[in-house]
């Protein structure tokens, strides 16, 4: 067995087995996320959510995705077709590629590549394109402002979020995630991962990626009130749910990201216990379930205080960060926790 999958038949099949598994944990994880999400909703709000469809409504977004499926592809009459059905699918396609590079462990990995953190901008520029080509396809004023409005608002905050990573690549020396773990392997356990250190950028970072993601109270692209639902008030039944998907795909993969770069990834935080990919997922959860309640306890932003938050007070509290983490690591302040580079 060792021998046939040192071929390249082989390896090409253990590939392709290796990102069946990691495209199944994404998307059943898919299932439960969408559910919890509205079962946080409906517990702030003191009403029940989900509870028909399976036990205690478990299976109510299964529900939903045979619906979806099911229901007629409706194009609209001045739509440009071969857009308007790409869209969608570029969005959801390019929100799941971005997990290749994402370790669950060390070594679980289906691309360790030492530029990682590149690949995940990389992917994460390309997304907008989804956006804009769905808003321009549909032939109507408001899913188009929709799309601009998506586009400003992912530009813009992309700019503060690759300004913190860089105060974390300048601790770690290393732009693989993987290294970037390591590098918080420390005696301390939670204490000696980087959210002390880079402290007020774990919060920038989150509200970045709320942003980001076109989360509440940065769903500006979907605004009920004067866009009525935004980019994809045009799309029903399997484009739909292919943004819908896509998404929560991302911002899944964001809460990944902020537990490989500030919260250790899979390291136990109480040192002496086991390390391992439960950890990596138990704060993936957590992270999300902060998403879910920021999404329902705060209110919607203005789009200028959106645009203004970003470029007035993120950009350059991010650049000033960039400054002084370089300064610190450079002089070994704080007792080198802003310098952890591989000898």
């Amino acid at each position: 067995m060792t021998d046939f999958l040192a071929t390249p038949g082989g390896f090409a099949i253990l590939t392709v087995a290796q990102v069946l598994v990691v495209i199944a944990f994404v998307m059943i994880s898919l299932i439960f996320l969408v559910y919890a999400d509205r079962k946080i909703w409906a517990a702030v709000q003191m009403r029940r959510g989900p509870n028909v469809v399976g036990v205690f409504g478990i299976l109510q977004s299964v529900a939903d995705v045979l619906k979806y499926v099911a229901k007629e592809i409706v194009v609209p009459a001045g739509a440009d077709k071969a857009v308007f059905i790409l869209a969608p699918l570029i969005s959801f396609v390019l929100a799941l590629i971005a997990w290749a590079v994402i370790p669950f462990n060390d070594g679980w990995v289906l691309a360790d590549i030492n530029v990682a953190i590149l690949y995940v901008f990389a992917i994460s520029s390309l997304e907008v394109y989804g956006v804009i080509m769905g808003g321009w396809a549909s032939n109507s004023k408001y899913p188009f402002l929709g799309s601009l409005r998506s586009a400003a608002q992912m530009i813009s905050y992309e700019v503060s979020i690759g300004l913190i990573i860089v105060g974390v690549i300048i601790s770690s020396g290393s732009m693989n995630f993987g290294g970037i773990v390591q590098s918080q392997d420390t005696p301390y356990g939670f204490f000696g991962w980087y959210w002390l250190p880079h402290l007020p950028m774990v919060f920038l970072f989150f509200i970045s990626a709320l942003a980001e993601t076109n989360r509440p109270p940065f769903d500006l692209p979907e605004a009920e009130s004067e866009l009525v639902a935004g980019y994809q008030v045009e799309y029903s039944s399997t484009p739909f749910l292919l943004f819908m998907a896509g998404e929560y795909v991302a911002i899944f993969l964001m809460c990944a990201l902020t537990s490989l770069l500030f919260f250790g990834g899979w390291l136990s935080p109480i040192p002496g216990l086991a390390d391992g990919p439960h950890w990596m997922v138990a704060k993936m959860l957590f992270f999300f379930f902060i998403f879910a309640m920021i999404k329902a306890i705060t209110p919607r932003y203005r789009y200028d205080q959106l645009m203004r938050l970003g470029w007035k007070v993120f950009l350059p509290v991010s650049l000033g960060w960039v400054v002084f983490a370089a300064f610190a690591a450079k002089f070994g302040w704080f007792w080198g926790a802003f310098a952890r580079w591989p000898v």
